[in-house]
């Protein structure tokens, strides 16, 4: 579990084994121009490696990897090409992170949707600090986590993810865009569905909307003050704990709360590319190794 280049390989013949129109036969995205090496695909794979094995420091990924691989990546970039091309790889994480969700996602008619803060410092922080600072459109914010309460500086995750707990969608904005705001996104990315949620998505004319364009039925829990209140069921409480646990396993394993991004581009591409790595090692338990999907710290080779 523990060697890098080992994972590696394991992860590389993963995402090879999906032959993306894409990428080419060697690896790397079909645009004009001379082809790079090291590929983006092993780029990619060695991303989503680092992050599977707690590595979420690239300045420590390649002391590692100088120190302990010199040999086994002989087309190894520098640290600040691997960042720049990485960042500019985004779109093509985010599909291989639903081609690895697929599978797990065709047939689900229930789905859990939910927040989590991601701070990029301090409060006290936060006027002098510079960090994704780069745009206004995309620059963090102040926000309150109602279930933790607590105010924050930054950002919020919102995900959707089905009942067994594969991301099904995600969405980064400000910390102070309040949760029933993504709701609207939903239209065109879910149909036929039961979505469960908490109390910040309580609406009745978000839930007509959403019943009327896509035919989601919202679930939320009542209010005690509200007219004709009724007790959330017992299973819906049950299926929304899912979620709030890959929100623990991506703030323990895969570290996502600890920010050395300076740029906004950076912030965003390393929250992808955690929630790409959690994905494929769901994948990899469930279709290679053949364990249940969460067991996320057992070894993958």
């Amino acid at each position: 579990m523990h060697n890098i280049k080992d994972n590696f390989d394991k992860i590389l013949q993963t995402i090879k084994s999906f032959k993306m129109d894409d990428f080419d036969l060697a690896g790397n995205v079909n645009k004009p121009g001379p082809k790079p090496k090291f590929t983006d695909l092993e780029l990619i794979s060695l991303a989503l490696t680092s992050e599977y094995m707690s590595i979420d420091s690239e300045n420590l990924l390649f002391k590692k990897l100088n120190s302990c691989h010199k040999t086994d990546f002989p087309n190894l970039i520098d640290r600040s090409q691997f960042n720049r091309r990485k960042k500019a790889l985004f779109d093509f994480i985010d599909k291989i992170r639903k081609r690895f969700a697929e599978p797990f996602l065709e047939f689900e008619d229930y789905m859990v949707i939910d927040s989590m803060p991601l701070e990029v410092c301090k409060i006290s922080r936060a006027r002098r600090s510079k960090i994704c600072k780069d745009g206004f459109r995309s620059a963090p914010d102040f926000g309150y986590c109602a279930s933790q309460g607590l105010y924050f500086y930054g950002y919020k995750l919102h995900g959707v993810c089905s009942i067994h707990g594969v991301f099904h969608s995600i969405d980064l904005t400000k910390a102070s865009v309040h949760d029933n705001e993504i709701l609207k996104d939903l239209n065109g990315q879910l149909s036929d569905t039961v979505l469960i949620g908490d109390k910040g998505y309580i609406g009745k004319e978000i839930q007509l909307d959403l019943f009327q364009t896509a035919s989601i039925k919202l679930h939320t829990p009542m209010r005690n003050n509200q007219h004709d209140y009724k007790p959330f069921p017992f299973i819906f409480k049950k299926v929304r704990k899912r979620l709030e646990t890959l929100f623990s396993q991506l703030c323990d394993q895969f570290m996502i709360r600890r920010n050395y991004a300076k740029t906004f581009d950076g912030f965003r591409t390393r929250i992808l590319s955690k929630i790409t790595a959690l994905t494929l090692v769901q994948h990899l338990n469930y279709f290679v190794i053949g364990r249940p999907i969460n067991q996320l710290k057992h070894a993958i080779i």
